[in-house]
């Protein structure tokens, strides 16, 4: 399927076929690369339910793409995302899958280089609207919608009120943050939403407290 514009699929006025299934696979995408925090050499797309069976014909693909090569819901180079991603030699691939998720609009998304590799899981719950609930393992809610940081920390007595506390010196107000780990004492994520972007300068401050081990930022 050939679009003629960015705005024959997504915002800001909706005139393609779905915003789930594009604004919001997009914005799952972007979270992807920015959690991932470089450019992958490849992406493996999981889809599930209603994505897995009309993916291409509403643009999904597309969308995925262009968030993963970073480029945001309103970036007219999501069109041309397929092509610009062999342009860079991002090797993607896109798999369907049978198996039943409880929202019909899932996507798996994998990403790595010859260093890393990352895993997330995203749903899109419509008017460009995501919730990322799995990221490497750890069970979260992350709407994508707002900046948040994301801090992998060992489980370990007083860590997430130092971090709290930064903030709040900060006047940086926290719109929800949840906790998940592995096990007792073992590695956990912190995810903080919060209401404004921060500085790198807070993220180092962050970044240096005992225990610790790395802080990335998704901003809006």
């Amino acid at each position: 399927m050939k679009y003629r514009s960015v705005f024959d699929i997504i915002g800001p006025v909706m005139i393609g076929p779905s915003s789930s299934h594009t604004a919001g696979a997009a914005r799952i995408g972007l979270v992807a690369r920015q959690i991932f925090q470089k450019e992958p050499t490849w992406a493996s797309f999981h889809l599930y339910g209603s994505f897995a069976k009309t993916y291409q014909g509403h643009g999904t693909d597309v969308a995925l793409v262009g968030g993963v090569l970073g480029f945001d819901t309103f970036d007219r180079r999501i069109t041309d995302s397929l092509t610009i991603a062999k342009d860079r030699n991002l090797v993607i691939s896109f798999h369907e899958e049978e198996a039943h998720m409880d929202h019909p609009n899932t996507v798996k998304i994998r990403l790595g280089d010859k260093l890393d590799t990352m895993e997330l899981v995203g749903i899109s719950i419509g008017g460009g609207k995501v919730e990322i609930k799995e990221l490497n393992g750890f069970s979260l809610r992350l709407s994508g919608n707002h900046p948040a940081i994301l801090v992998v920390h060992d489980d370990r007595f007083g860590t997430i009120a130092r971090v709290s506390t930064i903030l709040a010196e900060k006047e940086i107000n926290i719109g929800h943050m949840e906790v998940s780990r592995k096990d007792v004492g073992k590695e956990a994520l912190m995810v903080i939403e919060l209401d404004q972007n921060i500085g790198k300068d807070i993220m180092v401050e962050v970044e240096s407290l005992e225990h610790i081990n790395k802080v990335t930022k998704i901003h809006e």
